[in-house]
């Protein structure tokens, strides 16, 4: 009992990483405004590019957990790291979470981006999207908040791990600027790529990003200085 306790203890002393991960490219990444509709796949690149980000994942030391947005674009992205990191870890699997979904464009969803940058509201929504909500959908400040809560309940259930959670652009952006202390009107100015790794730190008070829209080379080194 008391080297649990003792494990236990040392564990909750260690920061949590979280790794968000973009999903993977889409046939409408850049085209489309497609938020929460299913039916959206992976393009070939994108399986690539989920194929190359797990490969990068499983070279860690270790991995607690994988979660993944509930959308198949999300699902698709996360499987190749699911069967990366069971090959070193049996009985891995992938956990979904709703907290982790896209922003809910409302009425916007499915809409052309050119379409939709000839509207008055665009202004807004790239320059002062703390006062913007979708028309039938969500704001980016609730996003932002359900973001950040989701983030925070998963990574208290692995203290002192690592976990990966696969999302998509703006709700990726909205934690980072959380975890930067930055007001969520300047993120727009946060650029995450498709299948990017964004690490943060938790556990240490203040959250410590490690790095954002990492495309490639090692995570190995990524940890709190």
């Amino acid at each position: 009992m008391a080297r649990t306790k003792t494990s236990h203890a040392a564990a909750a002393a260690k920061p949590t990483v979280v790794l968000l991960v973009r999903h993977g490219q889409t046939p409408t990444t850049g085209k489309l405004l497609p938020g929460r509709a299913p039916g959206l796949h992976l393009a070939e690149a994108g399986h690539q590019q989920a194929q190359r980000a797990a490969e990068r994942i499983a070279a860690l030391p270790k991995v607690d957990a994988i979660y993944a947005s509930p959308l198949e674009r999300a699902r698709e992205t996360a499987a190749p790291i699911v069967k990366a990191i069971a090959t070193q870890q049996p009985g891995t699997k992938l956990r979904i979470d709703k907290g982790l979904l896209e922003c809910d464009f409302g009425q916007w969803t499915g809409a052309e981006l050119k379409a939709l940058m000839k509207l008055p509201e665009w202004a807004t929504v790239q320059r002062a999207p703390s006062t913007f909500t979708f028309p039938g959908g969500e704001s980016f400040n609730a996003m932002q908040q359900r973001m950040v809560a989701t983030i925070d309940r998963l990574r208290q259930a692995h203290p002192g791990g690592t976990i990966v959670c696969v999302s998509h652009a703006d709700p990726i952006k909205a934690a980072v600027a959380h975890a930067l202390g930055t007001h969520i009107d300047l993120f727009q100015r946060i650029v995450i790529s498709t299948c990017s790794v964004t690490a943060i730190a938790y556990g240490m008070g203040a959250p410590v990003v490690l790095t954002v829209n990492s495309t490639g080379g090692s995570l190995a080194e990524l940890r709190p200085s």
